[in-house]
């Protein structure tokens, strides 16, 4: 493939933007695909290359690149109508009323404009309902670039994760591991009373989609129903992709006190939303006392297209679609793989996917680990599959990254940038697509 176009668009990039990216996920070696249109279940970079694409806005995507008709006719005529007004519209109560009848803790919904900026309000909201200030988070997971989450380290040790976030951010967040039952409950016995929230992804979506452990979830929610803190899911990435219209916690059974949303809700605009029981979202003012927000909030075009995509999707058994193909491409890779397990390791759900380059040795079982929404203990390889943040981030990422990535790229398949970030898939990808990607996959390991 010839990709000098997007190299002199980089070195050009580079003159103007740090990095020569807008967000750091997008920097791969020796320099991203610049895209120039998207086409159905696959994108076309500015030398004409084409890639069947599972990055999908890294979530957004749930309907493709061609969105249909009754999709563009509404954003179209939002568009034609004006911009935005800064005064409410009828098309932002009704999305909040479409969330609010799908989604099984969801009364009330306050608008906002990013995944960062959803999450940014839960935890002010937390801390304002609750009148308590810790947050805790799961290490690995991520909650956008906002203060309260970048933090490393563990219960005792909290740190900020970036230059610019001071250390004070740090004392009022406790990182735990995702899965330890252990080590949450010591936490809720030694700062019950001060924890605001509890801050988790149903999934780890930036760690590969790690699943949770059998009854963690359940654990999370009866602690903090004990210490009077909020459960708050960040299904930025699940929302409306896992457990279809229910979400997540529709799949799981678990009932957050908050949820946040953003990627599919906005139809591939920039949107996101704080969802929960109408007693604790009034407390958003003018309704309440905890100040919030947004010039572009309740966006017009953003409402209308997500909307509309989240309406065909539900109509045209657009999970079923995904899901399935999914499915196909988890147990494909898996069978590919299977003769050099427990060196490689296959997660995600639904319609998201992930093959991890688990570090060669770590067990002696010859099973592969069994993608899927939850972990059982009683599977043969539950000592082996990732459990936490840093089992995926200690795979053997560099691989991945130089070679993996790059080998499936030349190939036609357009994967996410590291090791770490999950991939999706589209209502647009068809059975072909599948097939095409699996040799590919296969191409690789031969």
């Amino acid at each position: 493939m010839n990709h000098e176009a997007s190299r002199d668009l980089y070195d050009r990039a580079l003159s103007v933007l740090p990095g020569g990216v807008n967000s750091s996920v997008r920097a791969t070696q020796p320099y991203p695909a610049f895209i120039e249109r998207g086409d159905g279940g696959h994108v076309v970079d500015a030398d004409g290359n084409r890639y069947i694409d599972y990055v999908m806005g890294y979530g957004p995507l749930l309907l493709g690149h061609d969105l249909p008709e009754s999709v563009q006719a509404a954003i179209q005529s939002s568009m034609s109508e004006g911009p935005m007004y800064g005064a409410p519209t009828e098309i932002e109560v009704e999305l909040a009323e479409f969330v609010a009848r799908h989604v099984p803790s969801v009364e009330m919904l306050r608008f906002v404009n990013s995944g960062t900026e959803a999450t940014v309000s839960a935890v002010r909201l937390a801390r304002g309902y609750t009148g308590r200030e810790k947050i805790v988070v799961m290490q690995g997971g991520y909650h956008g670039a906002q203060e309260s989450t970048l933090v490393a380290g563990d219960a005792e040790n909290a740190r900020s994760s970036s230059p610019g976030v001071p250390q004070t951010f740090a004392e009022h967040t406790i990182p735990v591991p995702f899965n330890d039952s252990e080590a949450i409950e010591d936490v809720f016995e030694t700062h019950g009373e001060e924890i605001a929230a509890v801050l988790t992804e149903p999934l780890l979506g930036n760690t590969a989609g790690v699943p949770p452990v059998e009854g963690y979830h359940e654990l999370l929610r009866e602690l903090c129903d004990d210490s009077g803190a909020l459960l708050i899911f960040d299904e930025v990435m699940t929302g409306f992709r896992v457990g279809g219209l229910q979400c997540a916690q529709g799949k799981l059974g678990v009932t957050p006190d908050l949820t946040t949303f953003a990627k599919i809700i906005g139809g591939g605009f920039p949107a996101g939303a704080v969802g929960g029981p109408a007693e604790i979202v009034e407390s958003f003012t003018p309704a309440g006392d905890v100040f919030q927000s947004g010039t572009f909030s309740g966006h017009p075009v953003a409402m209308a297209a997500g909307l509309e995509t989240l309406r065909y999707a539900a109509e045209n058994d657009v999970y079923d679609h995904v899901n399935r193909l999914g499915e196909q491409l988890r147990t494909g890779i898996a069978d590919i793989v299977a003769d050099r397990a427990p060196g490689y390791t296959i997660l995600g759900t639904d319609s998201m996917f992930k093959l991890v380059f688990t570090r060669a040795g770590a067990t002696d079982v010859d099973e592969a680990c069994v993608p899927g929404y939850r972990q059982s203990p009683d599977s043969e390889c539950f000592d082996h599959c990732p459990k936490t943040g840093a089992d995926v981030e200690s795979a053997e990422t560099d691989r991945w990254d130089r070679l993996f990535r790059p080998a499936m790229k030349e190939e036609g398949i357009f994967l996410t940038a590291n090791q770490l970030e999950s991939q999706f898939v589209s209502d647009a990808h068809t059975d072909e697509d599948v097939e095409q990607t699996l040799e590919a996959y296969k191409e690789f390991f031969e």
